[in-house]
C-alpha cells in the first residue's frame, strides 16, 4: 500500500529544490500553466516559497470559454498565493490550425491544445527569462498519461516522485483551496473528460498498483494475488511499457568517447 509522506518534509526538500535547480543556471524566475487543478496549485504554492511571490507567473490558457470554474479557481489561487498571472485564451489558434487540417480525433485535438499552451508557456519563458515548471505528477508519467511537448515539457519538474494521492497530502498541508483540493481531475481537453474514466479505476486503486509494480517491484501475480483484477494490473504494465518514450531524451546514436545523454550530462558540474 501507498505509505502517507511526511508532508512538512516534502514541502522543505521541493522548496530547496527549486533554489538550488534555479540557482545553478542563475535563474530568478518560474512561470508555469495554471489550470485550475490540483498538481499545478501545488506546484505553484512551492514555486512562491522557493523564489518568491513576485517572481513568479502562472499563465492560465483556456480554451475559448470552456471551463470557467476552472478558469475561477485558477485566478483566485494566483491571486491568494500573491504571484503574477495572465489569461491567454487559446481558442484563436487552435481553430485557425483545425480549419486548415480537420480532424475527428478529440485525442488529436486534445494534444494539439496541449502543445499550444506549452509553445506559449515557452514564448514567455523567453520574454520573462523565467524557467518553465513543470506539474506532471510520477503517476501520470509512469503511465504516460501526458502530451509529450505539451504538458510534459519543462525545465524542472518538481513533483515528478509524488504519485497523486501524495500531491493531495502535499496540497492539504500547504492549505490550498478546498475547491481546488477536492476537484475531480481533468485535463480540461473536452466536457465531461475526467482523468479516472478515461482511465477505467480511481487514483487510490492506480496509485497502490503502481506502488507495488515500481517501488515494491512486485510481479503481475503478486499484484493478483494481492487483489487487483488481473485485466487492470495487465493493462497499466501496458502503459508503462508503451509510454518509456515519453520519460527519455530522444536516444543518439553514439560515435564519439562523449556524447550527449550518454558521457557528457552536467556541464554545471563543472564550475565556472
Amino acid at each position: 500500500m501507498l505509505p502517507k509522506i511526511n508532508a512538512a518534509l516534502v514541502e522543505k526538500v521541493l522548496v530547496r529544490f527549486i533554489r538550488d535547480e534555479f540557482g545553478k543556471c542563475g535563474c530568478k524566475k518560474g512561470i508555469l500553466g495554471l489550470s485550475g487543478g490540483l498538481d499545478s496549485a501545488v506546484t505553484a504554492a512551492l514555486a512562491a516559497r522557493a523564489l518568491g511571490p513576485g517572481n513568479v507567473l502562472g499563465l492560465i490558457m483556456p480554451y475559448g470559454k470552456g471551463f470557467p470554474e476552472d478558469v475561477r479557481d485558477a485566478g483566485n489561487l494566483a491571486r491568494r498565493l500573491g504571484i503574477r498571472h495572465k489569461t491567454i485564451d487559446i481558442a484563436a489558434q487552435v481553430d485557425i490550425y483545425f480549419a486548415a487540417h480537420p480532424t475527428r480525433s478529440r485525442v488529436q485535438r486534445g494534444n494539439k491544445m496541449a502543445r499550444e499552451r506549452m509553445s506559449i508557456l515557452y514564448d514567455y519563458s523567453a520574454r520573462e527569462d523565467a524557467f518553465i515548471l513543470g506539474t506532471s505528477n510520477k503517476t501520470e508519467l509512469l503511465i504516460g498519461y501526458g502530451t509529450i511537448h505539451g504538458d510534459m515539457a519543462c525545465a524542472i519538474n518538481p513533483m515528478g516522485d509524488l504519485y497523486k494521492t501524495q500531491v493531495r497530502e502535499l496540497a492539504a498541508h500547504l492549505r490550498l483551496p478546498a475547491a481546488i483540493r477536492r476537484k475531480v481531475p481533468t485535463a480540461g481537453l473536452w466536457p465531461g473528460q475526467t482523468d479516472e474514466g478515461e482511465l477505467g479505476l480511481t487514483y487510490e486503486e492506480l496509485d497502490d498498483i503502481l506502488y507495488g509494480l515500481v517501488e515494491g517491484r512486485r510481479s503481475r501475480r503478486e499484484m493478483v494475488e494481492a487483489g487487483h483484477r488481473p485485466a487492470i494490473v495487465a493493462r497499466i504494465l501496458r502503459m508503462i511499457k508503451n509510454s518509456e518514450f515519453k520519460r527519455k531524451l530522444p536516444p543518439i546514436a553514439k560515435l564519439s568517447p562523449r556524447s550527449v545523454g550518454h558521457d557528457f550530462l552536467y556541464p554545471y558540474d563543472w564550475g565556472k
